[in-house]
């Protein structure tokens, strides 16, 4: 296996996937402490990955499985046999107690949701953050429990479903959470957290963004030498930060080449070019395509069918321009750490595997180029924090997220230049108002959706028959889950009347009051 470069910079903690839902909030959490570390599968992890790793703590996360089944996901015996501090959580408990001599049962009393935990053995991974006798509010998702620990350790908390809700053998620093700590839920679950990998691992937490990027640059100098490199920029800050950075280590052997598709917010075309070649001076090549995207979305609905169509062409307008950039060796993507572990299946594929950025996806073996990825170990907010060490303007990095095929999966139904710029109007009022309420940074996502549907309304003494548009807003930390988000009537109500004041084609505006689940943030 190969591991990734920054890593033999840091000490570092491995966290062991059994397939759990939110697996990847341990990493954040872990990562907002200053601590590095990388997710690898259970099933991926033998002698020599764990030499070549050499991990100073580890993790094992929770999975759907139950220990009582047979092939059940187990630990690396391995691991037991480092030395090195050990924190399973929920499933990862119960593989701990099942393995090292313990039981485990399915039991009548399952917890799922919010909990409350009772204290009765004060604890290292405990220390400051909670104290022998109180009690505290966790999140808990397991229908099997605990019923015997293995020989050494001690029950450190309880609750009404689990009677071993923590545990611990402090001798071999081994420790196991039937509740999640790395979810909003466990309100200080950060805290516990941040206890095993700085007390109990006794870490410092030396990842930062101003790090990464000092040796991102001698990283890419290393990777890329003389030759010259071509960065494929969707207009976002994934893709933006990754062409910044690498400019920033190899100046004029980069070119990057902008696809205008039309189907960008308001002004934001506007603002990459004049961001890139401005205060940037980075070569760039901005191809304006509108009109052969609307072309190619023409009658087209399904909005699968709509991602097919941007991305494939996408990619020849991109391939077109990129064949008249001589001497190009590599190819730039924004690919971040999400992506790569969503590209490694728990139950089988292989490590190399990355899943490719939506727009460009399959142009390397097109065009016989090979990788540049410097953000393939980040996760968002850290793309963030490091477009911030870079210089870029904090309303930039911190817009809300944005789709890859942009405003035509916010048109249900056909897409035409007429609706698309109804939208882009509409969504920039939206958006204003938001930020003028000093809203905006409250808000993990908000825009409007032009729906397919017309209404009857009446504006001065005359009749209209035009579109109805539906707000969306939800806050989330992660984007797994969702709730909308609570504006005041007034606030909806200004919105509504700006909205179809300033907006030819509009007569109507609803508020999206669906929380993720049952539905999804974006409305295709």
């Amino acid at each position: 296996m190969s591991l990734d470069p920054h890593a033999e910079q840091h000490a570092r903690i491995l966290i062991v996937d059994f397939g759990s839902q939110v697996t990847q909030l341990i990493a954040r959490r872990l990562r907002e402490s200053g601590v590095y570390c990388e997710i690898h599968p259970f099933n991926r992890i033998g002698d020599d990955f764990l030499g070549e790793f050499a991990p100073r703590a580890i993790i094992l996360s929770g999975g759907p499985a139950s220990v009582k089944t047979d092939q059940s996901p187990r630990a690396p015996k391995a691991i037991f046999d480092l030395g090195v501090p050990i924190l399973g959580i929920c499933y990862g408990e119960q593989t701990i107690c099942a393995q090292l001599g313990g039981n485990v049962e399915t039991s009548d009393h399952r917890e799922f949701g919010r909990a409350m935990i009772d204290i009765v053995k004060e604890s290292p991974l405990f220390d400051g953050v909670w104290t022998e006798g109180s009690r505290h509010q966790v999140w808990m998702s397991h229908g099997d429990r605990v019923n015997a620990i293995p020989e050494g350790f001690t029950v450190i908390a309880k609750s009404d479903g689990a009677p071993f809700a923590a545990i611990a053998d402090e001798a071999r620093k081994i420790y196991g959470v039937q509740f999640h700590p790395e979810v909003v839920h466990t309100p200080d679950g950060a805290a516990l957290l941040k206890n095993f990998t700085h007390k109990i691992a006794g870490l410092s937490g030396d990842w930062t963004m101003a790090a990464f990027r000092d040796e991102a640059i001698v990283l890419i100098r290393k990777q890329v030498g003389g030759a010259r490199v071509i960065c494929g920029l969707s207009g976002g800050v994934d893709s933006s930060v990754a062409a910044v950075l690498i400019h920033e280590a190899i100046a004029e052997q980069l070119t990057c080449v902008f696809v205008d598709t039309g189907l960008m917010r308001a002004g934001e075309g506007e603002e990459v070019v004049r961001l890139f070649r401005d205060s940037y001076n980075i070569p760039l090549i901005h191809v304006q395509a509108e009109e052969l995207f609307l072309k190619k979305l023409a009658s087209v609905d399904d909005p699968e069918q709509k991602r097919k169509i941007i991305g494939a062409t996408f990619i020849d307008v991109f391939e077109e321009e990129a064949g008249k950039i001589k001497g190009a060796a590599f190819l730039a993507q924004g690919t971040l750490y999400p992506d790569v572990i969503e590209s490694v299946s728990f139950s089988g594929g292989p490590s190399a595997t990355i899943k490719s950025h939506h727009n460009v996806g399959g142009l390397p073996e097109r065009m016989n180029l090979k990788l540049v990825e410097p953000l393939r170990e980040l996760f968002k907010d850290e793309v963030r924090a490091l477009g911030r060490e870079l210089g870029l303007p904090d309303h930039f990095v911190g817009r809300h997220p944005f789709p890859g095929p942009g405003l035509a999966i916010r048109i249900p139904g056909d897409v035409t230049k007429e609706k698309a710029d109804i939208l882009r109007k509409a969504d920039a009022i939206y958006l204003d108002e938001i930020r003028t309420a000093g809203l905006y940074d409250e808000i993990w996502q908000a825009f409007a959706v032009l729906l397919p549907v017309r209404t009857v309304g009446v504006m001065g003494d005359e009749r209209t028959y035009d579109y109805v548009l539906a707000l969306r807003a939800v806050t989330s930390t992660d984007g797994m889950t969702a709730d909308y988000y609570p504006f005041p009537h007034d606030f909806l109500g200004r919105c509504a009347t700006r909205i179809i004041n300033e907006v030819r084609g509009v007569n109507r505006v609803v508020y999206d009051v669906t929380s993720k689940p049952p539905g999804t943030i974006e409305w295709e």
